[in-house]
């Protein structure tokens, strides 16, 4: 076979601070400001042009396939893969192609999957059809397909994560956003990296759900303080880590996970209180959820003499340790011939 794919990747996140006022409205009546970082767990699409006028997509982690026709247009929403039917739709895609996506991680896994997804398949879409887009382009687009095209709920954060990489801090105005890389130095991404204890939970979440709860609690008054306090603490959590001050980083950490506990009682559970008990009884400074909770991953910052003692505790009670790098390149694309 001699056929060009277009191939893009596009790496998943982990939420340090702040998550939770990326999201409407409280981000677009208050300004919300999150700090986050990407790491070497990717999203990743492929498109084969095909000689005829239909899509073909193949979700490799699900094993599912279907298939349309391009002439009818627009391709209507409501089955397993409208964030796709949606890039087609706004690009007006008449060529067949064929298109595989997978990631390296569940769904519901609090990494921002989902708007990864879409990231990535945005930047193999533009990179197909020559339609030059910047990261901020790339990243609006998604998140008016995601949120406002598609009514899915979730907040800001995750486009702009995937789409730039690296640590980033991230403010949310009402009709802006902007993004603001840190410069963080090479010892302190090492000493953070040799702190730093990732887990999965063994359970996923349905995100949307408790978005929707946060965004009610909101709107009748009840978690706007927590909301206020979980902003300060993502410039704090910034000024932290530009210092290397990973201590300080732990302990905002502990402090924002009380904050975010109380924009919705879904938030946490009794599994991750006693995952989270067990981690700070056995050394763990600080940690949270990646992600809106439920479940998904923790992660955690330890004192280095302990961190050992709270992966075997976090293990023995069903969770399983990640191996992880920070990954500095946002959303990537190529082209190969095979």
């Amino acid at each position: 076979m001699n056929c060009e794919l277009i191939r893009a990747r596009a790496p998943l996140r982990l939420g340090i601070a702040g998550g939770g006022t990326d999201v409407a409205p409280y981000s677009s009546e208050k300004g919300g400001a999150v700090l986050n970082t990407t790491i070497d767990k990717f999203a990743y699409c492929t498109i084969r042009p095909r000689n005829n006028g239909r899509m073909t997509v193949n979700s490799l982690d699900y094993g599912l396939v279907e298939e349309w026709p391009l002439d009818e247009r627009p391709l209507k929403y409501g089955g397993n893969f409208d964030l796709i039917k949606a890039v087609a739709n706004h690009f007006e895609v008449r060529q067949g192609f064929d298109m595989f996506i997978h990631t390296d991680a569940p769904p519901g896994s609090g990494l921002g999957g989902s708007s990864t997804v879409i990231v990535c398949i945005l930047g193999a879409m533009s990179e197909w059809l020559g339609v030059p887009m910047t990261q901020y382009e790339i990243a609006h687009l998604a998140y008016h397909l995601e949120r406002e095209e598609l009514g899915l709920r979730g907040g800001k954060q995750d486009q702009y994560a995937a789409a730039f990489g690296g640590f980033n801090y991230i403010e949310f105005k009402r009709d802006d956003v902007i993004v603001t890389p840190l410069r963080v130095r090479k010892d302190i991404l090492h000493e953070l990296h040799y702190s730093m204890l990732l887990c999965y939970t063994g359970k996923t979440r349905q995100s949307a759900n408790i978005i929707e709860s946060q965004m009610d609690n909101y709107r009748s008054g009840q978690n706007e303080v927590a909301l206020d306090a979980a902003k300060r603490l993502a410039e704090e959590a910034k000024d932290a880590l530009l210092r290397g001050e990973i201590r300080h980083l732990g302990e905002i950490l502990d402090r924002s996970w009380e904050q975010k506990k109380l924009f919705s009682s879904s938030i946490s559970n009794d599994v991750i209180d006693t995952m989270y008990g067990l981690a700070k009884s056995n050394g763990a400074i600080g940690g949270k959820i990646s992600g809106a909770g439920g479940g998904g991953y923790m992660f955690f910052l330890c004192d280095y003499d302990r961190k050992h003692m709270v992966a075997k505790e976090l293990v023995s009670h069903g969770a399983i340790i990640s191996d992880f790098n920070f990954e500095k390149d946002g959303l990537q694309t190529w082209r190969y011939r095979q």
